[in-house]
Order: structure tokens, then C-alpha cells, then sequence
């Protein structure tokens, strides 16, 4: 009952402190852009901790450090409106970094291919997926698109959970990453997204222009990569040995676990938009 009750506080209390951050709107979105940075370092941190346990990593302390520059250089760029593709660059300085690392420092190589692969990994996921986020911060109308998102990512998230607790008794297993996920709980988490992407189009026709069947496609497919987002976090915490990535978020863990969804649904969101919106 606490578990139900805390995952209950953190989306009716959670959601909505989100959603106001990212109508924070001054200075291109300083304080979700402070937000993004903050949640990389955490999340690049409990990832170090995860793949340690099973691979020797090169510096943590460099890692987290390289990951959260990701989110800060995206921040610049869309600051002083300057290339977005810095960041893309700015990943491959550090891609470069971390090998020349290895090359330089390592001096027994029987596991090389795992530390680097591994570190690589840590800052593609916990940095430059993070990036993504900031990103939107660019998109006409972003208070908008960006809110959509979160929420979107949040009713996919949360209807699974209670679809899968209500109806999911019998149709669970499937995916062995999670045994209790289940195939009512991905149904509902289906729908959750299509009624919240549904709803903004009702409420802001002006802005999620042309047909609603856009914003439909869109939140199955924001639905369906939140979903794998969550399930390869299962994994890599199976891996390691682990229940939860950490737990300094109450009722539901580590950062990883309240982020998983949103880090791999970010770069499709992004993307989606700018082929179906006239958002830049």
C-alpha cells in the first residue's frame, strides 16, 4: 500500500511541478535546461555504479563530467542560437577522449573492449539522450510540445501500472527483462498516451496543427519507445545484479528508474515532431 501511495504522490505531485518547470520559459528555458543537467549527472553516476559491477569502467568521476557537458553545450547552443550539431560534435570530442584514454592508460587489455564500450555507453545514455529534452526547447510553441511530451511519457508509464495491476494477473511474463510487466499493462499504457495526446489536440488545435491521426501516430510511438526505454533498464539492472538503480526517488528508486522511459523516447519525440509539426 505505501509503494501504491507514493507512486500515487509522485504523479499528482510530480507531473504537474514538471510541467511548471517547463513553463518556466526565461532565458530559453533555464531552469528545465538546470534540470536536464542536474538528472544526467545522477543518472550517469547510478549507471557507472550498474556496468562496475560487471566491467571495469575508465574514471566515473570523468564520465559523469562528460555526460553532464552534453546537456550544458546544448544549453549554450540554444542560447546564443548557435549550430545544434555542437552537441553531436562535442559527443564524438568525447568518444575520441575516452578511447585515447584507454589507449594511453590501459596497460592490461583483456577487458578493454568491455571499458570502453561500456564508458562510451554510460555517456550516450545518461548525456547525449538527455540532450534531446533540451533540445524541444527550440520547437515554436515548445512550452507546449515539451509538456506534451512529459505527459505523454508519464500516462504511458502510469495507466500501464494500473492496467497492468488491475488486469494484468494473467498475462504476465512475456518479456523476461520485466516478468511483471504485462500485456494489459502495455494496452493501457497505449491508451494513457493516446488520450493525453488526443486532449491536447481538442484544447490546442492552433498549435498541434493538420490532422488528429499525427498526433495519434505520434503518442503510439512515443508509447512504444518509452516502453523499451523501461524494459532495457530492466536489463542492464538484471545484469548487474540490482532491484532498483539507486533510490533517491521514493517508490520508485534510482533516477535510471523514474527516467528510463523518457530517455529513450526523447530522441524519437524530437525527431517525430520536427517531420509531422512546422516546430522550427
Amino acid at each position: 500500500m505505501n509503494k501504491v501511495i507514493q507512486r500515487l504522490l509522485i504523479f499528482f505531485l510530480g507531473l504537474p511541478l514538471v510541467v511548471a518547470i517547463v513553463a518556466l520559459d526565461a532565458i530559453n528555458h533555464l531552469a528545465l535546461h538546470f534540470v536536464v543537467f542536474v538528472v544526467s549527472l545522477l543518472a550517469a553516476n547510478e549507471m557507472c555504479n550498474l556496468f562496475s559491477k560487471t566491467s571495469k569502467l575508465i574514471s566515473k568521476k570523468l564520465l559523469i563530467v562528460l555526460s553532464g557537458l552534453l546537456p550544458l553545450v546544448t544549453f549554450i547552443t540554444t542560447y546564443f542560437n548557435l549550430n545544434p550539431e555542437i552537441t553531436t560534435y562535442t559527443f564524438i570530442f568525447e568518444l575520441l577522449l575516452i578511447m585515447a584514454m584507454s589507449v594511453f592508460t590501459t596497460c592490461d587489455f583483456k577487458d578493454s573492449n568491455v571499458s570502453i564500450s561500456s564508458s562510451v555507453f554510460v555517456v550516450l545514455y545518461s548525456g547525449y539522450l538527455c540532450t534531446f529534452v533540451s533540445r524541444m526547447t527550440l520547437f515554436n510553441h515548445s512550452i507546449y510540445f515539451i509538456a506534451l511530451f512529459f505527459v505523454m511519457v508519464s500516462m504511458n508509464d502510469s495507466v500501464a501500472w494500473l492496467f497492468g495491476n488491475l488486469f494484468g494477473k494473467n498475462n504476465r511474463g512475456i518479456v523476461k527483462a520485466s516478468p511483471n510487466k504485462s500485456v494489459a499493462g502495455f494496452i493501457g499504457g497505449l491508451l494513457g498516451s493516446m488520450f493525453a495526446a488526443i486532449l491536447a489536440k481538442l484544447i490546442w488545435s492552433d498549435v498541434f496543427v493538420g490532422s488528429i491521426v499525427k498526433i495519434i501516430v505520434l503518442s503510439i510511438v512515443i508509447a512504444f519507445s518509452g516502453s523499451i526505454g523501461d524494459l532495457a533498464e530492466s536489463v542492464f539492472k538484471r545484469s548487474a545484479g540490482c532491484k532498483d538503480s539507486g533510490n533517491i526517488m521514493p517508490g520508485r528508486g534510482g533516477m535510471l528508474d523514474s527516467i528510463d522511459s523518457i530517455l529513450m523516447a526523447a530522441p524519437v519525440f524530437y525527431a517525430l515532431t520536427i517531420l509531422i509539426y512546422p516546430v522550427i
